[in-house]
């Protein structure tokens, strides 16, 4: 093989130097060569337009002195790339590559790129980029509200043994991430305890997604789970949203009222509980999310199954980890602390002084059947603290005990409405266990209450085995 003269390898040098520079300069884009330090070794003419500089003059310059907030320099030691990385230059936002050149390990040049062809397209970028910036601080705010639980085990009141029994079960539901199904009737404290069993959890820093079944149309309840791509219906958002499973990631979803979920949509919750992946309606795309799935209910939910209106299989995922919340009227002895912290509350709420509730009053609370259970509590104290004349509450502040004392006294041999309801009572334990063969707890069952519940009202009215044969 002959030699190269040494003129026409130069000439060729000479060529592919011209070549590159022409190349370099007809880049689209800006473009910049630095050395390891972050040198300017090559700045293109479309750059140093949108820069308003001479390209000859950045030439040995440090790249931060060329392009604000650029890390040339920390690509050229880092020898990571960045691509599509977002990059303020003049009040505007571009995407841009930096890459690291490479002769074996050593980094011997870093390339930084601009990808925009002209201005227009940088102005168009930059409008775009600021609103999706705008969407994910509002995302960003809302998750945030999302993250914070209100609740904590320490806010459940009571010295009931059932709601300290309650709350040691809770807490070992918080140690894993197994389903729960809290049932009880409507203001017991539902949405208290998911909040609680979530705080004390290992996903407490996570999102806490509340969604209640029985408050949203059966028709738009699945877009509100699952999220919806962009034209998936008339009305739709043209950016699409993302649905409370997805939002629900590495935190905990709350399904409220989950007996109120439609047939239609119970198998494509089964589905995500399931295999914790789902599709946005309208999207094809599949997306996983792992969260943690607490559900509540006031209803019967094997009632429901019975009649063929809630599905078995759900029922028995749902119903891994279940708490039942007894009601108010079944633990007497929680109402004077709960009514205090309430009272405490609603005086601050009304912006009135400190009050009190007089004996006669508290003990009248106490006594009371409540149908309503904490929420009618907070009604009535709420009521009695609008009327009270004082700082205390009184009997006669409060609203059933004016029904009360608005009734005609009854005589002769007519039965107060205690007695009437206590033979009830009576005659109802009777036949449940005559029907169940003295077992007690399916005896509770049948009457529709806690195993414990009966102990306490067959102690009470001096029930025993023998009283049912």
């Amino acid at each position: 093989m002959r030699d190269i003269p040494q003129h026409i390898d130069l000439q060729r040098n000479i060529d592919k130097m011209e070549l590159f520079n022409l190349v370099f300069d007809n880049i689209p884009g800006g473009a910049m060569i630095t050395d390891p330090d972050g040198i300017v070794t090559h700045l293109n003419r479309p750059y140093a337009d949108f820069l308003g500089m001479d390209p000859r003059k950045s030439v040995g310059k440090h790249c931060s002195e060329v392009v604000e907030n650029s890390r040339m320099h920390i690509v050229g030691k880092t020898g990571i790339p960045e691509i599509n990385q977002i990059h303020m230059i003049r009040g505007q936002n571009i995407v841009v590559h930096r890459i690291p050149l490479k002769r074996g390990d050593k980094v011997v040049a870093v390339f930084g790129l601009v990808m925009f062809q002209d201005i227009s397209e940088v102005v168009k970028l930059s409008k775009k980029m600021h609103f999706l910036e705008s969407k994910v601080r509002c995302y960003e705010k809302e998750l945030m509200k999302l993250r914070s639980t209100r609740f904590t085990l320490d806010c459940v009141l009571g010295t009931s043994t059932a709601i300290l029994a309650l709350k040691k079960e809770a807490l070992m539901a918080a140690a894993n991430s197994s389903p729960v199904l809290i049932t009880g009737e409507s203001g017991t404290g539902k949405e208290v305890f998911a909040q609680a069993i979530h705080h004390a959890s290992q996903r407490r820093l996570q999102p806490f997604i509340h969604i209640n079944c029985a408050a949203i149309p059966k028709d738009l309840l699945e877009s509100e789970l699952f999220g919806y791509d962009r034209g998936a219906f008339t009305g739709a958002l043209s950016t699409g949203k993302p649905g409370k499973f997805e939002m629900a990631d590495q935190g905990t979803i709350f399904l409220d009222e989950i007996g109120d979920m439609s047939l239609e949509m119970q198998p494509k919750l089964l589905r995500v509980l399931e295999e914790k992946c789902f599709e946005r309606v309208g999207g094809n795309t599949l997306i996983r999310s792992n969260f943690r799935l607490i559900a509540a209910t006031n209803q019967d939910l094997e009632s429901l199954i019975a009649k063929g209106n809630f599905r078995k299989d759900l029922f028995y995922r749902l119903n891994v980890i279940s708490l039942r919340i007894p009601p108010l009227r079944e633990r007497p002895e929680d109402v004077i602390p709960i009514a205090s912290y309430l009272l405490t509350r609603l005086a601050q709420k009304n912006g009135c002084a400190s009050a009190k509730i007089s004996s006669k009053a508290m003990q009248a609370l106490t006594g009371h059947v409540w149908q309503g259970n904490v929420r009618e509590l907070s009604n009535i104290l709420e009521r009695a603290l609008l009327v009270m004349q004082g700082d205390e509450i009184l009997i006669s502040d409060l609203p059933f005990a004016q029904r009360k004392e608005a009734l005609p006294a009854v005589s002769g041999n007519i039965k107060q409405f205690k007695d009437i309801r206590s033979d009830t009572e009576i005659s109802a334990i009777l036949e449940a266990l005559r029907n169940a063969q003295n077992n007690k707890a399916r005896a509770a069952d049948l009457l529709g209450i806690h195993r414990t519940s009966l102990y306490k009202k067959m102690k009470k009215y001096g029930l025993s085995l023998q009283n049912g044969m």
